[in-house]
């Protein structure tokens, strides 16, 4: 029934319908007959201009060819400006400095007020023919140690009196005289020297902060009346800092380091010593200690006859162990003792005088410290690592297990963590610098090759890390690429032995030097050693011409062509005053890392 229906109703409709589509199918089609016949025509009216245009196009035998982009050869490397000499030594032969980055405070080149960055690395005239013994860069202020050991300053942040346009009178002045100062160490307000002797001396980091006080200011203590005897000719206001704890026969300081609020120093017996150059020194107990003996202020009389007073420099992980609990601000919850603080002046280079041996590391032989910003490392005489302090970043190193953003006791630092258990490391080296930690791992096993790895952890927020990443957290030291693992053929024991670095230099503000040691065993002909660079580039510090950060290490090349290479020679040196010093030395360059720049000094091998 249903089907007869469909029939009835379909069947007089069934003509209509073919009709219908075949109407539809013949409107479609012509449309697409009139644009192939259009398109038809213009591609034969295409190629008939095309073959007008080349038969009449007449070529001549003597045209010059087109330009072309030269292919580089193995080893070649772009030039980028010929016009620039970034050797470290001009055309009459005279040592130079090599500087590229931000000039901004007049750091790099504080001859040249005018010139606020430096593209490129550039040979700097104010170091022709300096030889240093030590040289640090701070933001706003810098110091060195000429070749007498005669501490000289110099940038904006120490000439805060002189015009900006007076190239001769910003140039690097004279401050400590007559110590024998072999190391120099920087901070904000605060300048920390080594003598060869193995003594420590602090004074300001600005001119006028290093006027001498009167002796009426000093309370008629009688180590001011005999001042004029053991200070030598200098004429600034310095202080000598003594061990609270009482150092061994001919044992001195060796070594000093600083972090942005607390310093370190070494002896030649491998104990380690704190010093807290203010208030914040121990804000993440990278002090290693928390008790300070302080001289008391002049307007209360002290806890006791010698007018000293002990105070605690709690860390805030301490002090308020919920400050991150609530966005809102806290009430700050007074701390007993280191209320008395409050009535210090922590500017002042008399706000400590002492140094602390930390209490943990008693007993235990330490060749070699290093501090970041607000983090503190030590390797010990059989290669291990500690470390402590501010751990937001990862770069005390502990693991993604530890989540502690302050590590108040010195931790040891497992760098085998990802190394299989037949697999034995010792640490060669560390270094650190802002919130970033490089450590030099030796790894031996069966294999009787030795291996060498730089492992690093921290804030790689801008490629810092050298992993070929950008995080903001790395607590579990990763490898570096293009520096682990080098191998290369040695001639006398006619095996592979490891390219190791030689020294690392980190800046603050997240930029890296690598100074690779392809020296010791090149043949003939090779001169020096390779420099890479990561890290920040928004200064053009890593000298590259860019500004696009890099992630892993790379090889600097010269403006004017080559590979930036490190040299060493035998020149004749001068002070930093003009006055020959000695001739015939033995000098190599140093590259170190600043606040957004770079510079390379000429530095007295040995001393």
């Amino acid at each position: 029934m249903l089907k007869t229906a469909a029939s009835r109703y379909l069947g007089p409709n069934k003509a209509y319908l073919r009709t219908f589509h075949a109407r539809r199918s013949i409107q479609q089609v012509r449309p697409n007959w009139a644009h192939s016949a259009f398109f038809a025509s213009a591609t034969l009216s295409a190629t008939a201009v095309l073959v007008w245009c080349v038969s009449n196009n007449i070529i001549h035998n003597d045209v010059a060819a087109p330009l072309s982009i030269p292919k580089l050869g193995p080893g070649e490397t772009e030039v980028l400006d010929s016009s620039i000499n970034s050797t470290g030594i001009d055309e009459n032969g005279s040592l130079q400095g090599v500087a590229w980055g931000s000039n901004k405070f007049h750091i790099i080149n504080p001859t040249e007020p005018k010139v606020d960055v430096v593209q490129y690395p550039t040979n700097v005239s104010w170091l022709e023919n300096v030889a240093l013994r030590d040289l640090a860069l701070h933001e706003r202020h810098a110091a060195c140690v000429d070749a007498r050991g005669d501490v000289y300053q110099w940038g904006d942040g120490f000439f805060s009196s002189v015009s900006t346009f007076k190239p001769e009178a910003r140039r690097p002045k004279r401050t400590l005289i007559g110590k024998d100062i072999v190391k120099v160490r920087v901070t904000e307000s605060k300048i920390y020297a080594l003598s060869a002797s193995g003594k420590i001396y602090v004074f300001a980091a600005n001119e006028e902060l290093q006027k001498p006080k009167a002796p009426s200011q000093h309370r008629g203590s009688l180590w001011w009346g005999l001042d004029w005897l053991w200070r030598g000719r200098t004429n600034i206001d310095f202080v000598e800092l003594f061990p609270r704890e009482k150092l061994k026969w001919r044992e001195h300081f060796t070594c000093i380091t600083t972090g942005r609020d607390h310093v370190l120093a070494l002896t030649s017996a491998g104990r380690v010593f704190s010093h807290p150059v203010n208030k914040n020194a121990n804000s993440h107990g990278q002090l290693g200690l928390r008790k300070v003996d302080l001289p008391a202020p002049s307007s209360s009389a002290g806890d006791g006859p010698s007018g000293r007073m002990t105070v605690e420099l709690n860390p805030k992980a301490i002090t308020d162990p919920y400050a991150k609990a609530s966005q809102f601000s806290r009430i700050r919850v007074p701390n007993g003792p280191a209320e008395s603080l409050d009535t210090i002046d922590d500017e002042t280079i008399r706000f400590c005088d002492s140094l602390f041996e930390i209490p943990a590391l008693k007993g235990i032989k330490v060749s070699q410290i290093a501090a970041g910003s607000r983090s503190t490392y030590v390797n010990t005489d059989a290669g291990r690592v500690l470390g402590w302090g501010a751990n937001e970043f990862g770069q005390v190193g502990l693991g993604s297990g530890i989540v502690l953003d302050a590590v108040t006791i010195p931790t040891e630092i497992i760098l085998t963590r990802n190394l299989p258990l037949d697999v034995k490391s010792k640490c060669l080296g560390i270094w650190a610098g802002g919130d970033l930690t490089f450590f030099m791992e030796e790894r031996t096993s069966s294999d009787p090759s030795r291996h060498i790895d730089v492992l690093s952890c921290g804030n790689g927020q801008w490629g810092g890390l050298g992993a070929n990443l950008y995080t903001t957290s790395q607590a579990n030291p990763v490898r570096v690429k293009n520096v682990s693992g080098l191998l290369e053929y040695d001639e006398n024991t006619r095996s592979l032995a490891p390219i190791v670095p030689e020294t690392i230099s980190v800046s603050p503000t997240g930029h890296v030097l690598l100074t690779l040691d392809t020296l010791s065993r090149a043949g003939p002909g090779f001169t020096g050693r390779d420099l890479l660079v990561w890290g920040l580039n928004y200064d053009f510090q890593l000298g590259t011409g860019k500004r696009k950060s890099l992630p892993a290490p790379t090889i600097l090349n010269r403006p004017e062509g080559g590979r930036f290479l490190l040299a060493r020679k035998i020149a004749s040196v001068k002070d930093m005053a003009g006055s020959v010093w000695r001739k015939q030395v033995d000098v190599e360059q140093c590259a170190i890392a600043g606040y957004g720049n770079s510079l390379v000094y000429w530095r007295i091998i040995g001393s």
